[in-house]
């Protein structure tokens, strides 16, 4: 096999993981909803078997692996929506998981990553490098590092969700909006409709792809960043293979706060019925706050639905 390090996601990758996904898993619906005045769509990847959309990109990696890797296991680092995107797809092909998870992580979180079947290695956030402690398991063990981001397997398996949203559309859309951690998913949807614009929305904060993307490299956040509610959207940086993709593609980046982000959730629950978590709603409340513009062919991401109840019900509250 190629290795990782050599191997780049490309367009035909992307289709190839659309195609594998659409077997197992139906297309996650395409609502119509009015901003403004202007009707556009939302994309509710949180209605997912895991409650988001990394069940995609978890998929594509492992169902890629040769078999002397599965037998050697996986190892990902995540807050939670990832993990159980990985946790998934190990359960469904046999392949033992050990997931790094912030000790901090929603509860709902590391509850469902335990109950698919994975190993959990806890580590502190802030305080513990969670990539160091991802590196010693897999010099340890030989298992496989499944990265959230920066891996063409997964950026092609994220992708997946752009081929879905043209052949339900019936066209490509002319603008796609992608609430935004280290890239993956805005990356995949770049390769998915090529056509189409790709604006990532990131937390206040924590705009390390917008930032990577204005600097033409990689940037780290910096020392005592702020904190947000969003707790899916919190990498120390973007990666390269992520900017070989999205540096030629997206739009500038754009940041929302927390209030806007409580907004939108309060928005998908009142209009759509949707349940969303604050990293879910980011795209929606740039759509919301007016920092993209939307049109009929817009189509927006809402990522993810994995929030507790007593928090969502104070958003709700407002």
């Amino acid at each position: 096999m190629i290795r990782d390090d050599m191997r780049k996601p490309t367009r035909k990758g992307v289709l190839a993981a659309a195609a594998s996904i659409a077997e197992l898993l139906p297309p996650t619906p395409l609502l119509p909803v009015e901003i403004g005045g202007v009707r556009c769509h939302v994309k509710a990847e949180s209605l997912q078997p895991i409650g988001a959309f990394k069940i995609r990109g978890g998929w594509w990696r492992l169902s890629n692996l040769d078999a002397a890797e599965k037998a050697r296991g996986v190892v990902a680092v995540s807050s939670g929506n990832h993990a159980q995107g990985v946790a998934w797809a190990a359960r469904r092909l046999g392949i033992a998981a050990t997931i790094v998870m912030p000790r901090n992580a929603p509860k709902v979180k590391l509850d469902a990553t335990r109950a698919l079947g994975a190993d959990i290695v806890l580590y502190e956030r802030p305080g513990e490098d969670r990539d160091e402690v991802a590196a010693s398991i897999v010099a340890e063990t030989g298992a496989t590092l499944v990265h959230a981001f920066a891996d063409a397997w997964v950026i092609e398996g994220q992708g997946s969700a752009g081929v879905e949203i043209a052949a339900q559309l019936g066209r490509a859309p002319s603008r796609l909006m992608a609430c935004c951690g280290g890239g993956g998913l805005s990356a995949g949807l770049a390769l998915a409709c090529p056509d189409s614009s790709v604006h990532v929305v990131e937390p206040h904060g924590w705009d390390m792809v917008g930032q990577a993307l204005e600097a033409g490299k990689v940037v780290r956040v910096g020392a005592n960043p702020p904190t947000t509610i969003c707790d899916a959207l919190q990498p120390d940086a973007s990666a390269p293979i992520v900017l070989s993709v999205l540096q030629s593609r997206a739009e500038p980046g754009v940041a929302v706060t927390d209030d806007e982000v409580r907004a939108a959730q309060r928005f998908a629950f009142a209009q759509l019925n949707l349940v969303v978590e604050p990293g879910g709603a980011a795209a929606l409340a740039a759509a919301l706050a007016g920092k993209v513009p939307v049109d009929d062919g817009t189509v927006i991401m809402v990522t993810g639905g994995n929030t507790d109840a007593a928090s969502f019900a104070e958003t709700l509250r407002g």
